[in-house]
């Protein structure tokens, strides 16, 4: 059954309730996941930047505890006694004891000529004069160069500190091993995606990169946008379209920008499991609440349809009671109108008879025609006095009149009354009637009543083209009569309310839902009892059970 109403309200319903709900959870959501991803992006950017300025420290140690290590060395010793290659030999041995990561060293003149030399090349004799390190070393007295491939064809770079020797500089120079210095570099590398690396001012690599290039290449950084002693940070998408957060910090011991990068979306992976989390609670929460509200929402709707039904039923109560109340105000008006015309009659055919009894009319030769018309006056008055006691006896509940009764009689008149209504919707009505019931005492009028009812019920049932059978039976204290039909039965449900008042089976306005409970009220009264059995698609099979009175003891 369709409600435009009702959907309409729950539509309204649930909308507003939906909107009223999820907005601020939605807006509560958002404010909490952007504050957390504000709040974890800063926390990122300071752990890049304290890892970019932490390596640069350890680099820029690695530096000044190696140039202290010469300058010791070159202040310490004379020009000719270092110039021995044995006793050069001897302090590399010393040197890479206590600090190691020197590959070779070597003694330059003031002329720039490679006097002593102790390393895996052959670099002895070698003049440095017209290098551009090597004046620069002689003017600051010390110098760390950018990586170059020099004299070895091969990248490294070197550390060169000034001794004085009456008045004649010297140089004291080493090389570093650049793969002991790249490892200090890398270790600043995290995850899959982090790299560090060196550049320096002319964004030349220093040291080899962990992604896209190679010692002595140009790198895609501008040096020149690092300004200042403090940590930058900063984002922008690598070559392969992927964005970067990048640090650079500027070493303290030489021009050189150490730069330790990582992809942001390694660094947000727990942000975005915390983000999917999120998502995934706000899902469920989301789609609890819309569950809820459509649940609730469609429970609270059917409740107040089936209220209305319900209260729309109490409202045709009291019109079809109004109905009734009118109609046994009407019934007990016709009664009284019908009923004093009728003791007239009565009165006037006793008068009759007792004037056909005087000698006068005795001899008369219509005498038994006289005598027949009276009896047919007196027995169509009482059928019409019956008549009106059953009209009363609808209106309203009455107590039994006990009479002589012949149920199968009672029966056959009362097919006789539905034979013409049966016949018109191709419905027979068959009867299985006991020879051997008694007469007994009761109410015919109710009784027919009764029948009427359940006869008249079997056929509204069937519709079209079917059968009632009507079958009496008896036992030792009880009439039975059975009336049965092959129409589409009534539903489970229905079955323990089919004898309430006002409850019907039948389609609105063609019942009034009181007939069976007036047969029900009937049969009670009288002692028996009235049931029902039914299954679907096979018909239903009332019985009702009369208590044997006889007419002796009534």
């Amino acid at each position: 059954m369709q409600h435009p109403l009702y959907d309409s309200l729950r539509n309204k319903l649930i909308t507003i309730t939906l909107v009223v709900s999820l907005t601020p959870l939605i807006i509560l959501g958002g404010i909490v996941y952007y504050q957390f991803e504000k709040m974890y992006r800063e926390k990122i950017v300071e752990q890049i930047r304290y890892r970019a300025q932490s390596q640069a420290e350890a680099v820029d140690l690695f530096f000044r505890k190696r140039s202290a290590l010469l300058g010791i060395m070159a202040d310490t010793s004379d020009y000719l006694k270092i110039s021995d290659e044995s006793y050069l030999s001897r302090v590399f041995q010393i040197i890479n004891f206590r600090q190691g990561n020197f590959v070779d060293m070597g003694v330059i003149d003031h002329a720039g000529i490679h006097q002593a030399y102790i390393g895996p090349y052959n670099l002895r004799g070698r003049n440095y004069g017209e290098q551009p390190w090597f004046n620069e070393a002689l003017s600051r007295g010390l110098y760390i160069s950018d990586v170059y491939t020099g004299f070895r064809n091969l990248p490294h770079f070197i550390i060169a500190v000034r001794g004085h020797e009456n008045s004649h500089p010297w140089i004291l120079r080493a090389t570093i091993d650049s793969e002991v210095f790249e490892n200090i570099v890398r270790s600043a590398q995290v995850g899959k995606t982090g790299d560090a690396y060196i550049v320096n001012r002319s964004g030349i690599y220093q040291t080899r990169p962990r992604y896209g290039g190679d010692i002595l290449g140009q790198s895609p950084v501008t040096p020149e946008t690092f300004a200042g002693s403090t940590t930058t940070v900063w984002e922008q998408r690598n070559l392969y379209g992927k964005t970067v957060l990048y640090a650079g910090c500027w070493l303290k011991s030489l021009p050189w920008l150490l730069i330790v990068s990582q992809e942001v979306r390694e660094e947000m992976e727990s942000l975005f499991a915390t983000q999917y989390l999120e998502f995934a609670i706000m899902g469920l929460g989301i789609l609890a609440i819309i569950l809820t509200t459509v649940f609730t929402t469609r429970l609270t709707i059917r409740h107040l349809i089936a209220n209305e039904i319900r209260m729309n039923e109490m409202n045709a109560q009291l019109i079809q009671s109004d109905k009734l109340a009118a109609l046994g105000k009407m019934a007990a008006g016709v009664a009284h109108e019908i009923n004093n015309p009728l003791a007239v009659i009565l009165q006037k055919t006793g008068w009759m008879s007792d004037l056909l009894l005087e000698e006068e009319f005795q001899s008369s030769k219509n005498m038994e025609e006289f005598k027949n018309a009276i009896v047919k006056i007196e027995t169509h008055v009482d059928r019409a006095k019956k008549v009106v006691r059953n009209m009363l006896g609808y209106a309203r509940k009455m107590e039994p009149h006990l009479e002589d009764v012949d149920i199968n009689d009672t029966i056959r008149q009362t097919i006789a009354l539905l034979e013409n209504y049966a016949r018109t919707n191709n419905i027979d009505i068959e009867t299985n009637l006991a020879e051997d019931l008694p007469i007994i005492a009761a109410d015919q009028a109710q009784l027919q009543q009764v029948f009427l009812n359940l006869i008249s019920n079997a056929i509204d049932a069937i519709g079209k083209d079917g059968r009632v059978v009507v079958a009496t039976t008896r036992s030792s204290t009880h009439i039975r009569v059975d009336v049965s039909d092959n129409g589409p039965g009534i539903p489970e449900s229905k079955l323990k309310r089919i004898f309430d008042p006002f409850f019907t089976t039948k389609e609105a306005g063609k019942g009034t839902g009181l007939g069976l409970w007036v047969s029900y009220s009937i049969i009670e009264k009288m002692g028996g009892t009235i049931s029902v059995k039914s299954e679907a698609e096979k018909g239903a099979v009332f019985t009702v059970a009369i208590p044997i009175l006889l007419p002796e003891k009534k």
